[in-house]
């Protein structure tokens, strides 16, 4: 007969802890770990020596990211290569600096393919791969972003995540796909998808126009692999910004070109609850989920920016994830989730035209509200 006894649980079920899987194990790994809304310069962040995966590295597990997906930074010293490896979960790579190269094992054969600073890529789930350094002057650094978080805390085992001989042979990418090129499928709503697993530069990729973002924008979305976690390219013109709208969970946003900023305010949060994020090239902001956020472009060139994220078209729909990629192109009288101009808080345009003739930068913004002649700027109230 079995009998029942008092137990304190930090004592006798020392199994159970205050932390998630994927916490416990990025704490395990011995490289810093960077938390918060923003990272200002990815290619300034402090790295450390990362046994498991050779190289040097550091965790970016931000806010947003809503413990769905993560980020970390990777640099691989000149003349050498990471350790070889594996894992069960998804990953996007953005080529940061420095040239090389990526061997992948797809089932019963190999390929390798070459890449340099504005690349984008990902890796087949739990597919052997290897990273080298193309240089033996340079070093090279790169940001994955993965889906380790959601897979981790599901398993709950580090060897079902990294020691497993699964072959996803349904997910294998082909080589046409790993070298460039792709297929472009044109769409009504203007999101254009360029399908493929290997961007070479995304810096000066081809963008269409998206008019129902505002302001002369334009984009192109990524198909990347057989992956849930797809990308998105935007551009917006000198002296705009773009609508402000939410979605959920784990966008990282990589700034490319131009100099800007952001605000981030909760749905129901009032004006004083924003929070302004100033960016340039190399910084990374992650929304928090359904959070209403905005893009400005303050400064003398186009900004553009990388958004690596949820909501691919093969793997749209994750339970407990709503990226919302559809809404957000449709204002909140539609039911979606996007703020017009003529909707939004009348400061956030006279603050960004003060901004602008601070960077001697032509503001261009008035002719999207008609109604609105003069400049009022009233920071203070």
């Amino acid at each position: 007969m079995t009998t029942s006894e008092n137990f304190t649980p930090d004592k006798d079920l020392p199994i159970l802890s205050s932390t998630d899987a994927y916490q416990t194990f990025i704490e395990s790994e011995g490289i810093p770990i960077v938390t918060g809304f923003f990272v200002e310069d990815l290619n300034k962040l402090e790295v450390a020596p990362w046994a498991r995966v050779g190289g040097l590295g550091a965790y970016v597990d931000l806010d947003g990211n809503g413990h769905t997906n993560d980020a970390y930074v990777c640099e691989i010293p000149p003349g050498q290569s990471l350790n070889p490896e594996r894992h069960m979960f998804e990953k996007l790579i953005y080529v940061l600096s420095g040239r090389g190269a990526t061997a992948i094992t797809l089932g019963d054969r190999e390929q390798t393919f070459e890449w340099g600073p504005g690349a984008v890529f990902s890796i087949p789930v739990n597919a052997p791969h290897r990273h080298f350094n193309g240089s033996g002057a340079e070093a090279v650094r790169f940001v994955a972003v993965t889906s380790a978080p959601l897979v981790m805390s599901i398993f709950n085992s580090t060897k079902f995540v990294f020691d497993n001989e699964f072959v996803f042979d349904d997910r294998f990418t082909s080589e046409k796909h790993n070298t460039g090129d792709g297929t472009l499928w044109q769409s009504t709503t203007g999101r254009h998808v360029w399908e493929t697993n290997f961007v070479p530069d995304v810096v000066n990729f081809k963008l269409f126009s998206l008019p129902r973002r505002g302001a002369g924008g334009s984009n192109v979305t990524f198909e990347l692999g057989y992956n849930s976690l797809a990308a998105h390219i935007s551009e917006f013109p000198v002296g705009t910004y773009k609508k402000a709208h939410w979605h959920g969970p784990g966008a990282h946003v990589f700034v490319l070109s131009g100099q800007g900023y952001s605000l981030l305010w909760p749905k129901d949060g009032k004006r004083e609850d924003r929070i302004r994020v100033d960016w340039k090239p190399g910084a990374l902001v992650v929304p928090p989920n359904e959070w209403f956020h905005q893009h400005f472009n303050g400064g003398a060139t186009p900004a553009r920016y990388l958004a690596l994220r949820w909501g691919s078209h093969r793997f749209g729909k994750i339970a407990g994830i709503t990226p919302n990629t559809e809404g957000a192109d449709k204002s909140l009288e539609e039911g979606g989730s996007q703020i017009e101009y003529s909707f939004e808080d009348p400061t956030v345009l006279d603050e960004f035209e003060e901004e602008c003739l601070k960077n001697a930068a032509g503001p261009q913004m008035r002719q999207f509200f008609p109604n609105r002649t003069s400049f009022t700027v009233d920071i203070g109230s």
